[in-house]
């Protein structure tokens, strides 16, 4: 789960780490009562959506508005925070399509020294990770991409935290010293707590400035959870914004069901992540395209698959469908029956690709050969895909 800037701020702040005084305002009479709260002499317009990008996103249709602003008076904040609220703002996170901005951060306007890059991150092979560089900005996934040399990782131990060695050794690869080392002690601590303490996925500070003082703030935040811990979490929960999530994603969770949107034509329903990988790996390989990850579990029931097609069928894009299904826990004529009740309930206007194996294999063939309905049967998940291929190009 995501969340907006604002809120991952509010988090920190309350665990004590060090962030920029910021008002969040939905309308423009809440932006120039924020402007004055804050001294109203100079303050940053931020818009706040779930995507990053913002300092050089454009909203559609007005190339000169960004998603981040400085302004120096209360007719300047009004200005720029009414170009944006309502508006759509495009990223390179968020596609062409980009996502409507309903909510805006006035913030504290700081003497910027230097600009570092941290975040934290769950590697599977050793647990959470600092990550941090001394370039920090909008700049950092270049940076990665071509010097990867460039970002200094320190893993650690949930239980235990971070080390004192190890913060100073990052203070000393960030050429932190004094009062920036001392302050990096804090911050660096503070985080990787609140990392573990709220289960997340991700905590990102880019950037994390060095101010004229010599202290560190966190000028940006982006947090992640782990959605598997929410129920830990019902504060956090709270802080859900489902206006920016996809609408199928939402329905997908409500029904108990993975489902990720992708570009693709051919949507794909199969349980177990793992084969539902290999299923779009192999449509990509006979050159197609999945319009999405779905995985609708090992103990799914006719209900839960009936919404998955309908989520599937829902997406103008998809050309074509492929049920790919290794029965265990959950047998092939659960699959088969659901086809058929979402044939009558939801109706296909694509062609239908199923692949059935494992238990129950060939009732649930049986059961689909006596409907009488036009449905592609394949004999192997290679034949599947490459079926779904062509159907889907056809």
């Amino acid at each position: 789960m995501k969340i907006h800037e604002y809120q991952a701020k509010q988090i920190l702040a309350k665990a004590g780490v060090a962030v920029p005084r910021g008002i969040v305002a939905e309308s423009t009479e809440a932006v120039a009562d924020a402007f004055a709260a804050l001294g109203g002499k100079h303050a940053v317009v931020k818009a706040q959506i779930h995507a990053g990008g913002r300092g050089k996103g454009t909203v559609k249709g007005n190339a000169s508005q960004h998603g981040v602003q400085v302004v120096h008076s209360t007719d300047e904040a009004v200005l720029v925070a009414g170009n944006l609220l309502g508006q759509t703002l495009v990223t390179v996170q968020t596609g062409a399509e980009g996502q409507v901005v309903r909510r805006v951060l006035i913030e504290d306007v700081c003497e910027i020294a230097r600009e570092i890059y941290l975040g934290i991150v769950v590697d599977r092979s050793s647990g959470p990770v600092l990550l941090a560089s001394s370039q920090g900005g909008m700049e950092i996934e270049q940076i990665a991409a071509e010097s990867p040399e460039r970002i200094f990782r320190e893993p650690f131990r949930p239980d235990i935290g971070l080390h004192g060695f190890q913060i100073r050794k990052l203070a000393r690869k960030l050429g932190l010293s004094g009062t920036a080392a001392r302050s990096a002690a804090t911050f660096f601590t503070r985080l990787a707590d609140v990392f573990v303490n709220y289960d997340c996925s991700l905590v990102e500070i880019n950037p994390l400035v060095l101010t004229a003082h010599g202290e560190l703030l966190a000028l940006d935040a982006k947090m992640n959870f782990d959605d598997n811990s929410l129920f830990r979490h019902p504060d956090v929960l709270q802080l859900r914004d489902l206006a920016e999530e996809q609408p199928a994603e939402v329905h997908a969770a409500d029904a108990g069901l993975s489902y990720v949107k992708l570009d693709g034509n051919i949507g794909c329903l199969v349980n177990g992540a793992g084969l539902a990988m290999s299923t779009m790996d192999l449509i990509q390989y006979h050159g197609g395209q999945p319009a999405n990850f779905l995985d609708v579990g090992g103990g799914a029931n006719v209900h839960q698959v009936i919404e998955a097609f309908r989520i599937l069928l829902d997406d103008r894009n998809v050309r074509a469908v492929l049920v790919n299904i290794f029965g265990g826990i959950m047998h092939c004529t659960t699959i088969a029956e659901a086809i058929l009740a979402a044939y009558k309930s939801v109706g296909f206007n694509v062609p239908l690709i199923v692949r059935l194996e494992g238990t129950e294999v060939q009732q649930g063939r049986e059961i689909l050969a006596q409907s009488r309905l036009d449905i592609i049967t394949a004999d192997d998940l290679t034949d599947a895909a490459k079926k779904v291929v062509a159907a889907a190009a056809a």
